[in-house]
């Protein structure tokens, strides 16, 4: 899970890595027989037996640097990865992080200029709220309406979603699959923990080779093991188990 990639200066909520070290990241995953890849992709991949050495990449918020400075870097390594962005502050800014440094969010243009680079375009919702607690109404005007939103930038809807701050509860990770998202990720979803709360470990500029082996290593003994079904079968499970996850200014 990555967020920004620029110059990590006054940066106090950890989201910003800078390109060398996103590179030497990259680098580590080649290194070792690992490639980025997209969630939608890695999970093509793991319904048809074909998953191992891929590790999946996200970038949260859709800030206008996932364009400028990851995509380059993820080219040159062979790698994708799945942005997801906020259709509601299209041209915006990071406002929801009160503390943090302004960054520029993605136009439309940005968006469709990422999807032509190969990345795969995801949702964040429209706002940046937090999911937790919300009117039915709501919940549906965040995970649809930003769906909706992106099918007509990008000319097809976005396959994936991401709870704002990692928030999830058995009401957005059902709304998440009732209105056709495919998967969705949190960061560490607990008891709900699955196609519809996926979990995810947060990569910054600390981490260097020895923290990302650690990373890998502790990734599936911190979180709980993920069981992915696929066509038909996923889209008939609906999440059952009741909980909430909340990490960081995500």
């Amino acid at each position: 899970m990555y967020h920004s990639v620029d110059h990590p200066t006054a940066d106090p909520y950890n989201i910003t890595v800078s390109r060398r070290r996103l590179e030497e990241q990259l680098r580590w995953l080649r290194d070792r027989g690992l490639r980025g890849v997209s969630l939608g992709e890695m999970l093509a991949a793991h319904a048809a037996g074909r998953s191992a050495g891929l590790v999946g990449l996200t970038f949260d918020d859709g800030y206008t640097d996932f364009l400028t400075g990851a995509v380059p870097l993820l080219h040159r390594y062979d790698c994708t990865a799945t942005v997801f962005v906020l259709p509601g502050l299209l041209g915006g800014f990071n406002d929801w992080d009160p503390l943090g440094p302004r960054k520029p969010l993605l136009t439309g243009h940005g968006v469709r200029a990422v999807a032509a680079a190969g990345m795969e375009v995801g949702s964040h919702g429209m706002y940046h709220r937090s999911l937790l607690g919300l009117r039915e109404a709501d919940l549906r005007a965040e995970l649809e309406e930003s769906r909706d939103r992106l099918a007509d930038i990008c000319g097809t809807a976005p396959a994936g979603f991401c709870y704002p701050y990692g928030d999830v509860d058995a009401a957005a990770a059902e709304m998440a699959r009732e209105v056709g998202y495919d998967y969705a990720c949190s960061i560490n979803p607990g008891p709900l923990t699955g196609r519809w709360a996926l979990p995810r470990a947060h990569v910054g500029q600390r981490d260097t080779a020895t923290r990302l082996w650690a990373k890998r290593v502790l990734h599936p003994l911190r979180r709980r093991a993920v069981t992915v079904a696929s066509g038909e079968e996923a889209g008939s499970r609906a999440p059952r188990a009741r909980g909430a996850a909340g990490a960081g200014p995500y």
